[in-house]
């Protein structure tokens, strides 16, 4: 098969497509033929030896993916070979077949392709356990969504909507804004060329957003914390600007809000009920038409390396993926 392997840190040019054998499944396992395999802000991360994860080398990135069974490991029996399913895999989605964990791995439902399927579990995942279990988001309450059009953005705006809440989606143009509208956000705010803390007191009469799911960091973590309504919620999702903000301690006592850390990743480990539960709600939601990931792009795989740079560029709205069959 071919893979797309990181041999050693560096940019996404230095990333090499190499020929590697068929993987086969051991025990709890099973193989998957990829047909789709999302691009997440972490992959741009882990090639530069940036992110909190750091595989051995040589490594094929990729965290997620949707494609066919074609073998099956010792002690599964809930899946088969030729069924249509989307997994977690952590490490080597980016190949034309990756070896994945039975347990992080779910059949999709008729209708729902590949490339959406694929974007469930790491940014759907990651929104659907910041929005319900760290947050306990509730109809009526106003969440605000930073860095909005992006893959994880997106998705905490339709979740939000599914859950009833009033959306303000925040982020830097006004086409990605209008991507937002469209997927169910209430209000924008462009931050290139609005103050984020006036824009917010206008849209809430002063009150605040209840939640605040911010992946992006940097300099808007501060005056976003500083409008969070008493009692609210303020989610530690990631860092897409690259800088980890520091907050002053005195704003959540000022405010009685809390800084809530969310680690899908350990959380998935952790509880794979509990996260499969969320992955079926987030199913229903799909079927009901409420959720439906955003695809803006599609690369083959030899073109990984100009998609981490698009990613890395910020042209990525919704989902990028890579189809590994092309």
């Amino acid at each position: 098969m071919q893979a797309v392997q990181c041999v050693h840190l560096g940019p996404p040019d230095e990333l090499q497509l190499n020929t590697l054998p068929d993987p086969t499944p051991g025990p709890g396992e099973v193989v998957i033929e990829v047909h789709a395999a999302p691009l997440n802000f972490p992959d741009v991360l882990m090639i530069q030896g940036k992110y909190q994860m750091r595989p051995e080398l040589p490594f094929t990135p990729g965290a997620e993916v949707a494609g066919l069974i074609t073998a099956v490991g010792e002690g599964v029996t809930h899946l088969k070979v030729g069924g249509k399913v989307a997994s977690f895999v952590q490490l080597g989605g980016f190949a034309q077949q990756v070896k994945a964990p039975a347990s992080a791995t779910f059949p999709l439902p008729d209708g729902v392709e590949f490339a959406e399927g694929a974007a469930l579990p790491l940014a759907y995942g990651t929104s659907a356990h910041a929005l319900i279990d760290r947050a306990e988001l509730k109809e009526g309450q106003t969440l605000l969504v930073l860095g909005a059009a992006g893959g994880v953005g997106l998705a905490a705006v339709q979740i939000g909507k599914a859950l009833g809440a009033r959306v303000i989606a925040a982020a830097s143009t006004d086409e990605k804004l209008e991507l937002c509208r469209v997927n169910g956000a209430d209000e924008t705010i462009n931050y290139s060329n609005q103050d984020l803390r006036s824009a917010l007191k206008e849209l809430t009469g002063g009150k605040g957003p209840d939640v605040i799911y911010d992946p992006v960091g940097g300099k808007l973590a501060e005056p976003a914390f500083r409008s969070i309504a008493w009692g609210g919620k303020y989610l530690v999702v990631g860092f897409a600007e690259g800088d980890i903000p520091a907050l002053p301690l005195n704003l959540p006592l000022l405010k009685g809000a809390s800084v809530v850390g969310v680690f899908w990743g350990e959380f998935a480990r952790r509880d794979p009920k509990k996260n499969l539960a969320n992955l079926r709600q987030l199913l229903t939601w799909m079927g009901e038409g409420q959720v439906r990931p955003h695809i803006s792009a599609r690369y083959a795989l030899a073109d990984v390396p100009q998609a981490l740079k698009d990613m890395a560029g910020r042209k990525v709205t919704g989902k990028a993926v890579v189809e590994s069959q092309r």
